[in-house]
């Protein structure tokens, strides 16, 4: 049977669940900042023993592979590598604007629609994409600074639906586009995993090990203080 470990840490929510095939059937997770090296190994022990399962059960690791915080990241695939490399098992990378744009789909499902996560990159840069119904992407992942000349990107798009913690300072903007829809509170959510990592599961759709890194779309910079 596919026991699978989920792990999100792109933003500021940790979580961890444990699938079964495509089912979810634990998981555990906290909102309270990037606690995510306090918190989540902890929260792997508390969803496997909630599975009645141990980690030698486990068919693979699937782990929220970007863009998103740079600590967040660096921190749940560190952990995600170090599993799957100790138990033999496969890696499976979940972009995390498409697991954004799976959650939403649960609240929004209509005809002719589009999905469109963003993710805060500070000031009025956020981290996006368009997906239609299918999941299917419609554009390049792009950090994108939203202003009157970036809208123009949206008007091909009869009804687009937009969400995610980047979503409400531009809110204002994006209300000129006609058809927009938003959802509040949307955060990539191991929760929301398991469909996902399934479908790669499958088809066997996996990672190096050894050299696959998270996607941060923009480098790191450490800047000295002034």
């Amino acid at each position: 049977m596919a026991y699978i470990l989920n792990i999100e840490t792109s933003t500021t929510l940790c979580s961890a669940s444990v699938s079964k095939l495509d089912q979810l059937i634990a998981v555990k997770e906290i909102n309270e900042g990037y606690t995510h090296a306090e918190n989540l190994h902890c929260f792997i022990e508390s969803v496997l023993l909630e599975a009645n399962i141990k980690a030698r059960d486990l068919a693979a690791i699937a782990v929220s592979k970007g863009p998103g915080s740079y600590t967040g990241l660096r921190i749940g695939v560190s952990a995600a590598k170090g599993l799957a490399y100790a138990l033999s098992i496969p890696l499976i990378a979940i972009d995390t604007l498409q697991l954004m744009a799976f959650e939403a789909k649960q609240q929004i499902d209509e005809p002719n629609i589009f999905y469109c996560p963003m993710l805060d990159a500070r000031r009025m840069e956020v981290y996006t994409h368009i997906y239609d119904q299918d999941l299917v992407a419609k554009n390049e992942t792009q950090a994108l600074i939203v202003n009157e000349t970036s809208l123009e990107q949206f008007n091909g798009y009869s009804k687009i639906v937009f969400f995610g913690d980047g979503m409400p300072k531009c809110k204002t903007l994006l209300s000129e586009l006609p058809k927009s829809k938003f959802i509040e509170d949307i955060r990539p959510s191991a929760k929301y995993m398991p469909q996902l990592a399934f479908q790669k599961f499958i088809k066997k759709e996996f990672e190096d090990v050894a050299y696959f890194e998270p996607y941060y779309l923009k480098d790191f910079l450490i800047l000295k203080k002034q």
